[in-house]
């Protein structure tokens, strides 16, 4: 049977084409064949390799409109077989080429585009070395797309992983911010060398920077130098929060200090300050305060923006991979199964995001992409020929 041509074709098919299959005999299920009734089972709400083969053994007529099956779906042993022995690296590869596939405009993001870097536990997923996988992934804000993902190396942190991520993207023109585990010189100087900017938070990790930031703005009203503050307020939850940011672009003293960090040109401090309005805890106030260090030039509202968007990877990844596709909850712990299936995640939500066909959220989509074989088509950007 001949593969009717689609959209996906040129995307998905031959994004990954060059993934090298990890078995040692000639199979009758084709790689892209179980990747692509993963990818479509995951987007349809299966979250086990049995819920992907008990799908495609559902949909194997629809599955053939684009590829063959000539002898049908895998088994789960099959399926679960294969992702324990893909390598992740590679699969990681191709990952980000099929985002530069789906969206060109990742290539060469452009002035001010934001890319938040962040880590997360697969928290019952133990992999090939019997521990979680620390995952850290790059999120476009504007976007609201995954961009890559690469695991810490066992034993070690996000420090080694980071590097590696950036090096896979390109971040030309953008601003990325990291949590304070990636406030690193190495780091900041490999954001710079690539063409973007950064803003980096600043805790105890670099405790030289963090003791003579904090002096700084706890001493700012003494001091004759240029600050800058920006305000707002919202409110909500039985809570007032008041957050102000107060940026300088005083660097110098700190490269005579010996903290030569490449091109630092701003320092930032966010002051959170929330007041309880309802409940038991009516009347309380609690203050917080935050440092960073960044490239940018010293504009109070514009980083202020960047240090909140950073949260989106929390909000808009992390905790919609948790709470709609069970991430926490999986129990895939085979070999480099736990790993692939996490970006297995990552394709899917992307998918969900991009589709603007429905303004519902990821939950109701895939439900929706369960029940209408159209819709999952119309997610998929899939367009057979007649």
């Amino acid at each position: 049977m001949v593969r009717q041509a689609t959209l996906l074709e040129a995307d998905l098919f031959e994004a990954f084409d060059g993934l090298e299959d990890p078995r040692s005999r000639v199979c009758p299920h084709p790689l892209i064949e179980i990747l692509f009734v993963a990818l479509c089972a995951t987007l349809s709400g299966a979250e086990s390799f049995s819920g992907m083969a008990q799908w495609g053994q559902c949909k194997l007529d629809w599955l053939r409109q684009f590829l063959p099956y000539e002898h049908g779906v895998a088994s789960h042993d099959t399926i679960d077989r294969v992702f324990a022995r893909l390598d992740p690296v590679q699969f990681e590869a191709c990952f980000i080429n099929w985002m530069r596939r789906l969206c060109p405009t990742l290539v060469g993001l452009g002035k001010g585009e934001h890319i938040a870097v962040g880590g997360k536990d697969a928290r019952h997923g133990y992999g090939a070395e019997g521990v979680n996988p620390h995952l850290v992934s790059a999120w476009c804000s504007r976007l609201g797309l995954c961009l890559g993902q690469v695991k810490a190396v066992v034993k070690s942190n996000e420090i080694t992983a980071i590097p590696a991520l950036l090096a896979q993207l390109d971040v030309r023109g953008a601003v990325v911010t990291i949590d304070a585990i990636g406030c690193q010189h190495a780091i900041a100087k490999q954001i710079v060398e690539a063409g973007a900017d950064y803003v980096l938070a600043v805790k105890d990790n670099q405790p030289t920077l963090a003791e003579a930031v904090r002096r700084l703005f706890a001493g700012m009203d003494q001091l004759a130098r240029p600050f800058w503050a920006w305000s707002e307020v919202d409110k909500g939850h039985g809570r007032v929060e008041t957050r102000r940011c107060v940026v300088t672009n005083d660097v110098d003293w700190l490269h005579e200090q010996g903290q030569d960090w490449q091109r630092l040109t701003s320092l930032a401090m966010v002051e959170a300050t929330r007041e309880f309005v309802n409940g038991q805890r009516r009347g309380e106030a609690m203050v917080e305060r935050r440092y960073y260090i960044s490239s940018l030039p010293a504009n109070a509202e514009r980083l202020a923006g960047l240090i909140r968007s950073h949260w989106d990877i929390e909000n808009r990844l992390h905790w919609v991979l948790d709470v709609t596709f069970g991430e926490d909850d999986s129990r895939v712990r085979i070999g480099n199964a736990p790993q692939n299936f996490a970006l297995l995640r990552r394709m899917a939500l992307n998918l969900l995001r991009r589709d603007r066909s429905c303004r519902d959220g990821p939950t109701k989509k895939r439900r929706q992409a369960m029940w209408q074989t159209d819709y999952l088509k119309t997610v998929l950007g899939l367009v057979t020929s007649q």
